[in-house]
């Protein structure tokens, strides 16, 4: 039963949970990367950098399935996207808003590295301010 709480089984878990909570299912994966850097302070920085890769992993997930979705008339919802493009991406954590910003840039067909990095930022920032509440930074 140990296995289930050893470093390498958070690891994992920080990082599905991350991938998972960034498609359109629902998920927390502040809370699954704040418990496992509080059981295992020393896998912190992993944690960090896996959590921010299986978020935008996610996040990416999203925006290349709405790529594959035919243009048609621009919604007037997807101004905004298209006004900052990538840039906005950097708000892809946020609730609510984050999924569809994915997929409002894949659908305007955004440049996929540009967004991928924009989210990646912001993810990473949020993840930062998780830890940081964990008391490890």
């Amino acid at each position: 039963m140990d296995y289930l709480f050893s470093a390498e089984a958070g690891l994992l878990g920080v990082f599905v949970a991350s991938f998972l909570s960034a498609t359109l299912l629902p998920g927390g994966s502040e809370a699954v990367l704040f418990a496992v850097v509080r059981l295992h302070p020393e896998q912190t920085s992993a944690a960090l950098v896996l959590a921010t890769l299986g978020n935008t992993l996610g996040g990416m997930s999203t925006y290349l399935l709405a790529r594959l979705l035919p243009q048609r008339e621009l919604p007037a919802r997807l101004a905004m996207v298209k006004r900052y493009g990538a840039v906005a991406l950097v708000l892809a954590w946020a609730p609510l808003i984050g999924d569809a910003l994915c997929a409002a840039a894949g659908w305007l067909r955004l440049n996929w590295l540009s967004c991928m990095l924009w989210m990646a930022l912001g993810k990473f920032g949020r993840y930062v301010l998780v830890v940081t509440g964990a008391g490890i930074f």
